[in-house]
């Protein structure tokens, strides 16, 4: 019987996952299949897993906070950061993981080396993505600060000064700005004062370079995109899929 594994979120039409996981199945002999789906409305849910067998889903853009009360249970670390990108099907019940931080965490430390070489950072967005980013900076022990276009309470972009900038030497986009197919976006942050001690770091993979880390290049900044992120939550949601360590 051929196993049903998907991805949820909205919009779909540029995911890496599928061609990710069916490639997977192929080359190791998995009779199983893995598609997209769709939702207007994280309450569409309950509604399609009780007309699928699933295996395994992931959870993207806008849904990975929303999950949570549709869930049985959750890790303790996706319980912690408040966010889950990865649900198990286990014994008739949903339980929901988070590999996103797992992901991150590797591929960062790939980026600036060791957090000793980071004196602060500023996240930008707030959502899903951010939770897993500011659970593995408090790991990490990096101080940051979050920046948002309209959430109360947080620094906004407009506020972002050069006492501020000069504290930090790391900044992570969490948002979709830039994102394929609005490539044209970025976060507006004063790039004019980047130099070569920034590194900034985005979770956007598509396209490889978004506006936000070309003009970082131009002032010097290390950079990365979320290829990298991307594959290594994949693989460890995997793992957890078919219950084996890494």
């Amino acid at each position: 019987m051929t196993k049903q594994y998907g991805l949820i979120g909205y919009p779909l039409e540029h995911s890496f996952s599928p061609d990710y996981f069916n490639t997977k199945f192929k080359n190791e002999r998995i009779d199983a299949d893995y598609k997209t789906y769709p939702l207007n409305n994280i309450k569409e849910f309950a509604a399609l897993i009780s007309k699928l067998d699933f295996s395994g889903l992931n959870v993207t853009i806008p849904y990975k906070e929303a999950i949570l009360p549709y869930l049985d249970e959750l890790d303790i670390v996706a319980k912690t950061i408040g966010a889950v990108n990865t649900i198990a099907f286990k014994n008739g019940k949903t339980i929901g993981y988070n590999t996103d931080c797992y992901g991150f965490e590797k591929s960062l430390l790939s980026l600036i080396e060791k957090s000793k070489n980071i004196h602060g950072a500023l996240v930008l967005g707030t959502g899903g993505a951010s939770r897993a980013v500011q659970y593995i900076l408090k790991k990490l022990d990096i101080q940051y600060s979050l920046i948002s276009r309209s959430k109360k309470g947080i620094i906004r972009y407009q506020d972002i000064d050069k006492a501020l900038f000069s504290s930090i030497n790391l900044i992570i986009n969490t948002t979709p700005l830039g994102m394929s197919p609005s490539i044209k976006n970025k976060p507006e942050i004063p790039y004019e004062w980047l130099n070569e001690k920034y590194f900034l770091y985005d979770l956007i993979y598509n396209p490889e370079k978004t506006i936000f880390l070309s003009e970082g290049l131009k002032m010097g900044c290390k950079i990365k995109n979320g290829h990298d992120m991307l594959i290594l939550q994949a693989e460890k949601a995997w793992h957890i899929w078919n219950q084996t360590e890494i």
